[in-house]
């Protein structure tokens, strides 16, 4: 039998055509400003937003086994880090937007050590934690606000564009830049080796490190990608409210606890799983909004009843029945016969059994 015949390739069958449709849907959505209203460019901002938060959460809770609650803490630090660079230190605001994950991912190093120290449900008691300790520290600054929070001055909002149609759409654009970052890093991440590093530490962290996986380094390299990027679209998000206080953001309702409805409904540990679960939440959202409380209750049934008919999420559903996957992750040993022989090695020739 020869040797060469047997190939890595991906694992699930993936579509050509799907990849174009999804070219096609990005070209669209660039070009939105130029046939959809500023509302429906406002919901679309608010989607990319969601999008790239669940990707972050996915990338550490479905690909690292690291649960995290206290997401919003890198969302709020990144509005904080806006706010005070473009207010008090003259940045741009979009600059300020790359400053912001900067400083996140800076300070991720020293909070990771203390968090890397706990495990399972200890460590997402501790990452709310933390997200609560940048919370009362955001009250206490009274240059912006203390616990009332700030609005951006005119002049910040002013240098942005000379209009306010321009600032609606310099802001859509960097958030449609953004998810599709995020969505390309993520997809190269775990298409590398550091892919099939966290993978195992996901499913056995001490088999993972007996195996020669350098675990702590993984989970770090991670946990400060998603702090980085989680606080670039926590800049983001604040740049398009205008306003902050540390109850909105440091928000777990908002910034965790939706994230991760659309992570777990989607598909967690799936590439699409949160953008079928962004999808589905939006829709809900725009339906069901009018109800009040209702909304949240029927959120709550949606999540159980996904659960109960596919554990796996909606996607994972779906590859399930279908094998059909636009980003597949798996790898799998193929055998093509027509792969003409060739030497092993330089001392061996032909076929080897």
């Amino acid at each position: 039998m020869n040797a060469r015949a047997f190939h890595i390739v991906w694992g699930a069958r993936s579509s050509r055509a799907g990849a174009l449709v999804a070219g096609l849907a990005l070209l669209a959505l660039a070009a939105a400003p130029v046939y959809a209203g500023s509302a429906n460019l406002n919901l679309l901002t608010q989607f990319f937003s969601y999008l790239a938060l669940a990707t972050l959460w996915n990338l550490l809770a479905g690909f690292s086994g690291l649960v995290s609650v206290g997401q919003q803490a890198w969302v709020g630090l990144g509005g904080y880090c806006l706010f005070a660079l473009t207010t008090f230190g003259g940045v741009h605001p979009i600059a300020a937007v790359f400053i912001a994950g900067v400083a996140a991912a800076i300070v991720a190093i020293p909070v990771a050590g203390l968090l890397f120290r706990l495990r399972g449900a200890y460590f997402a008691i501790g990452s709310w934690v933390v997200a609560e300790v940048f919370r009362l520290l955001a009250s206490q600054i009274s240059a912006l606000g203390g616990g009332s929070g700030a609005s951006l001055p005119a002049r910040v909002i002013a240098s942005m564009a000379s209009s306010r149609q321009s600032r609606e759409f310099l802001i859509y654009w960097s958030a449609l830049a953004l998810v599709v970052i995020v969505l390309g890093l993520t997809v190269w991440l775990l298409r590398s080796r550091w892919g099939l590093a966290l993978r195992a530490i996901h499913h056995n962290e001490v088999a993972a490190g007996a195996n020669g996986v350098e675990t702590t380094r993984a989970k770090l390299v991670v946990y400060v990608i998603a702090a980085f990027g989680t606080a670039m679209v926590g800049a983001l998000i604040f740049l398009q409210k205008l306003r902050m206080s540390p109850d909105a953001a440091f928000s777990v309702n908002d910034w965790t606890a939706f994230v991760i409805f659309m992570t777990v409904i989607g598909g967690i540990g799936r590439i699409e799983g949160p953008i079928v679960g962004t999808i589905i939440f939006f829709v809900l959202r725009q339906a069901l909004s009018d109800l009040g409380s209702l909304y949240l209750l029927m959120l709550g049934a949606v999540a159980i009843l996904v659960m109960l008919k596919a554990p796996h999420g909606v996607w994972g559903y779906i590859v399930e029945k279908t094998g059909f996957e636009f980003a597949p992750l798996e790898r799998r040993i193929v055998y093509n016969p027509s792969q003409p022989a060739t030497p092993v090695d330089a001392g061996t020739k032909g076929d080897a059994a």
